[in-house]
């Protein structure tokens, strides 16, 4: 629950605000961005949302927030705002929202699909979003790209008997995992699902292909609007930057429209021009 006491001053006067425990991840940034924006290191709220659809928006956020940073002077119902969730970006892939802190605030993503659902990355577990997910019809495999965004998958998985998945590379001893992969050549989990290993950020991470389309990215690759080209951070490579150049050049095998990481910006565009995003990329992580 954020704390009035530590609003932060850099938030204008009024009833939102974000306070001093803000982590940064962006979030709430990305959903509410005519609320939100970065002020030093940390969000804070440059305008008051004013029409229903903007204080909405705003409220999605603080539902989402990893590390309940955001807060209102008056009280306000956030049912509308946690009942969006899973929220549709493209025909059946949702974003979850319900960020959890120790993930660092990771964004998760359910596929709904008749062969059986599949969440990508774990979220925070909440019984709102538990119960519209079952609406949906629950979850038949949790996909974890990498060891840094299980976040709460004991509590989905044993929630909806859901089967895990993860490279045997990121399992540590604390990890009960169903089905480990193991190498580093592409795995097929369904006709429509391809696990494409891209050891860079760590050890074992993976990425997952939907349907040709959607490329859930983890914290392998994201979109940057500074950059305006998709992006890979050699700051937060934990495991070998010669690799992840690597498993990022790997990519150029595959055609895809979507960018959907667990941090930073999603993207979509063309196949076409995805290559050529993903070219630039490769062209600055070989100059770093």
């Amino acid at each position: 629950m954020a704390l009035l006491g530590l609003r932060r001053a850099e938030n204008v006067p009024g009833d939102f605000y974000v306070d001093s425990s803000c982590i940064d991840c962006d979030l709430c940034r990305q959903i509410s961005p005519d609320t939100f924006r970065r002020e030093g290191e940390q969000s804070a709220v440059y305008h008051q949302p004013g029409a229903s659809a903007e204080q909405l928006s705003a409220l999605k956020a603080l539902v989402t927030c990893p590390t309940a940073s955001i807060g209102t002077a008056r009280h306000h119902s956030a049912k509308e705002a946690a009942e969006a969730y899973p929220e549709r970006i493209e025909g059946e892939v949702y974003f979850c929202g319900f960020a959890a802190q120790s993930s660092y605030g990771a964004s998760s993503y359910l596929i709904v699909r008749p062969e059986g659902n599949v969440l990508v990355d774990s979220p925070r577990f909440a019984r709102p979003l538990a119960k519209r997910i079952a609406a949906l019809g629950g979850i038949k495999l949790l996909f974890l790209t990498h060891r840094d965004d299980v976040a709460d998958h004991n509590a989905w998985a044993q929630h909806f008997g859901a089967e895990r998945v993860m490279h045997r590379d990121d399992m540590g001893r604390a990890l009960v995992i169903e089905r480990s992969l193991a190498g580093q050549d592409p795995i097929p989990l369904a006709g429509d699902l391809l696990a494409i290993p891209t050891p860079g950020h760590t050890r074992g991470h993976m990425v997952l292909l939907y349907r040709g389309r959607f490329l859930f990215t983890g914290d392998h690759l994201q979109w940057s609007e500074a950059r305006r080209s998709l992006y890979a951070s050699r700051g937060v490579c934990w495991y070998s930057w010669p690799q992840q150049v690597r498993s990022v050049e790997r990519l150029l095998d595959y055609s895809f429209e979507w960018v959907l990481p667990g941090h930073g910006r999603r993207k979509h565009a063309p196949a076409a021009q995805m290559r050529e995003y993903l070219t630039k990329c490769l062209q600055q992580m070989t100059r770093e």
